[in-house]
């Protein structure tokens, strides 16, 4: 058993990630991260180990427009935003990395809003 909350939350990702690589096939992985303040988002092709797109909280032409990160309202906001990215890019279906946190709240919110912009998973 995992010692402290970050070691469960890092075991639970392994655990999810292993899952997402059998059914993944040819699609990118939306992994996310959440601090307390904070919510990252990105695309990422496995096959070659590189970032498609991403978006969070931290940039600088979004900073101006919350006044808080570490919200419902702003992951829905990122979640909006990474599927415009996606979009540019050409990417229209995905794998959902939760990234061992629970699919409730920001996570949740992150994603269907991703899912109403036009992402598909």
């Amino acid at each position: 058993m995992a010692k402290d909350r970050n070691q469960a939350r890092k075991a639970r990702s392994a655990r999810v990630r292993s899952r997402i690589k059998k059914v993944q096939g040819e699609r990118p992985r939306l992994s996310i991260f959440r601090s307390a303040r904070h919510i990252y988002a990105q695309i990422i092709d496995d096959k070659q180990g590189r970032t498609l797109v991403s978006a969070s909280t931290v940039e600088k032409d979004l900073r101006e427009d919350m006044k808080n990160g570490g919200n419902a309202d702003a992951a829905a906001f990122i979640g909006k935003r990474i599927a415009e990215k996606a979009k540019e890019q050409n990417i229209t279906e995905v794998v959902f990395d939760r990234g061992g946190f629970l699919y409730h709240g920001r996570t949740k919110a992150l994603a269907e809003a991703a899912r109403e912009a036009g992402l598909n998973f």
